[in-house]
């Protein structure tokens, strides 16, 4: 994950965002059973938002969606893409009206059951007025044909990644919507299929496996991919580019394929021949890795603007900088392990609120550190040990907690800072501390499995690890996690914490990470 600059209003501005949409006629909540029943027949507007505590404008209610069907066409010359979103959705109420999350698109037309709907673009919402009420509990198609620029919107305000020869995308935590009209929050995965369309000389590539290769007029091919595990928007990978396809076999036969700028193929094998040592490794902790393929998307970018970070998580395929690549094994192989973890920790288990994004990072950095202290490779801090590094960190655990707040409680400001990556950790090795290394083990796994392909809150980490351990660790684990002070270090009586100086601007960003700070660097 990478730190994001697009969102810098204070918490209690975009919770005041979220009720005045709450308030208005577009977010009317669904009839209750005493209402008229021509209230019933006709519905009201679903609600604009689905109550995320740090980005309350996201998201969409009165429905979820099932299957996402994208087609984008390329066109080289003009740099362009003209697109078609198909959505599946179920209704969760009677609607006279829905929304999607939807920014920067120059939206053509919109169908709703086959039949042609009004719309309406309004600020970062698409509103849809189908030619009919949606009952409540009903299966319907909405499909948005509309162009896309990726250049159009400069970084970091789109999730677009404008490259040499194509584009790529990265959506976290909230830019989907500046790719592909979508109900933008991890609450309401789906599965997705990609075609995409791209002249001579090109390859697309997107999350999911190849399931079909067309050749059509003019040189040109459209390649479709299909996931086979639900996922969330912000992780959807669409990449255009002069790729070759490098496909290995990981452990257990996994299918293991990379994505790579042609010209720069030999020079980036040495990493990329890295990533079945990593899964094995890691499969040994966590269980076996929960997706069809993995493999790295060193996009053909080095542009210090191109993207704001060095790796990100998209499923399936993470996305890098290339020349962060070229580097030696000391210095990517942890933050590799960091990108592969997420694949567990945000992807196969996505949180629930982007408050709970703690259990993505603090795990990713967790093992990502006992990876490189397994090897003997010191910190950014010239660090060998974790415990050395949670000593480290301990230290700093006030001072964090009066400049970023508490471990689980961001704001859109400080999201991404080192209290939600370093800070998880912390937690996580108190925990670990309390309970011992074979019942953490067994927790970990226990939330895994029974979360997969889902969503899960900080609560259900909580109540998994307390079922686990035997015993109630919900007021440990929420002092850890929620409370301004930083508790005793279970193991470690002597620890102490630095008293708090004065204080930097709230949300203050980490200069020890760039996603990437995370601490895996």
């Amino acid at each position: 994950m990478r730190y994001r600059t697009r969102v810098t209003a204070p918490a209690a501005a975009l919770i005041g965002t979220a009720a005045a949409l709450a308030g208005a006629p577009s977010a009317q909540a669904a009839p209750t059973a005493g209402e008229p029943a021509a209230t019933k027949r006709t519905g009201t507007p679903g609600p604009e938002t689905l109550g995320d505590p740090v980005y309350p404008a996201l998201g969409n209610d009165g429905y979820r969606v099932a299957t996402y069907d994208l087609d984008f066409s390329y066109d080289a010359a003009t740099r362009l893409v003209d697109a078609k979103a198909t959505l599946k959705i179920r209704t969760t109420q009677a609607l006279s009206r829905l929304s999607l999350d939807s920014h920067g698109l120059d939206i053509r037309s919109v169908r709703v059951g086959g039949r042609t709907a009004t719309f309406e673009q309004v600020a970062e919402k698409l509103r849809v007025t189908p030619a009919r009420p949606l009952p409540e509990k009903t299966w319907t198609t909405v499909c948005v044909e509309y162009t896309a620029d990726p250049r159009r919107i400069p970084q970091p305000l789109t999730g677009w990644v404008d490259t040499l020869d194509g584009f790529a995308v990265c959506g976290q935590p909230n830019l989907a919507h500046t790719v592909f009209p979508c109900n933008d929050h991890p609450l309401d995965k789906a599965d997705f299929t990609f075609r995409l369309t791209v002249p001579a000389g090109l390859r697309g590539v997107a999350s999911g496996l190849l399931v079909r290769t067309e050749t059509l007029s003019g040189g040109r091919t459209a390649y479709t991919y299909r996931s086979r595990e639900p996922m969330a928007t912000e992780l959807v990978q669409i990449t255009v580019g002069d790729y070759v396809v490098k496909e290995r076999q990981g452990p257990h036969g996994l299918p293991l394929r990379d994505v790579v700028p042609v010209a720069r193929a030999a020079a980036l094998e040495p990493a990329l021949a890295l990533t079945p040592g990593l899964v094995e490794w890691l499969e040994a902790r966590l269980g076996a890795y929960p997706f069809e393929t993995y493999g790295l998307l060193p996009c053909n970018s080095d542009a210090p603007n191109a993207f704001d970070f060095t790796g990100l998580e998209t499923q399936t395929l993470t996305i890098y900088k290339p020349n962060y690549l070229l580097q030696e094994e000391s210095k990517i192989g942890s933050h590799m392990m960091h990108e592969l973890v997420h694949s567990y920790f945000g992807n196969s288990v996505s949180p629930a609120t982007w408050a709970d994004l703690w259990i993505n990072e603090g795990h990713a950095d967790f093992y990502g550190l006992l990876y490189r202290y397994e090897r003997g490779w010191a910190d950014s801090l010239g660090l060998t040990t974790l415990e050395a590094r949670m000593k480290h960190t301990y230290a700093q655990g006030d001072q964090w907690r009066r400049d970023s707040g508490p471990v689980a409680a961001p704001n859109a400001a400080n999201l991404f800072d080192s209290q939600r990556y370093l800070g998880g950790v912390l937690v996580l090795y108190a925990l670990r501390n309390l309970v011992g290394e074979d019942t953490f083990n067994a927790l970990e796994r226990t939330f895994l499995d029974r979360y997969r392909n889902a969503t899960a809150s900080t609560d259900d980490y909580i109540a998994v690890a307390s079922e686990v351990a035997g015993r109630d660790l919900s007021g440990f684990l929420r002092d850890w996690l929620y409370g301004t002070k930083t508790p005793r270090m279970p193991g470690h009586p002597d620890w102490t914490v630095t008293p708090v100086s004065a204080s930097l601007a709230p949300g203050r960003r980490s200069t020890a990470r760039s996603h990437d700070n995370s601490a895996t660097l």
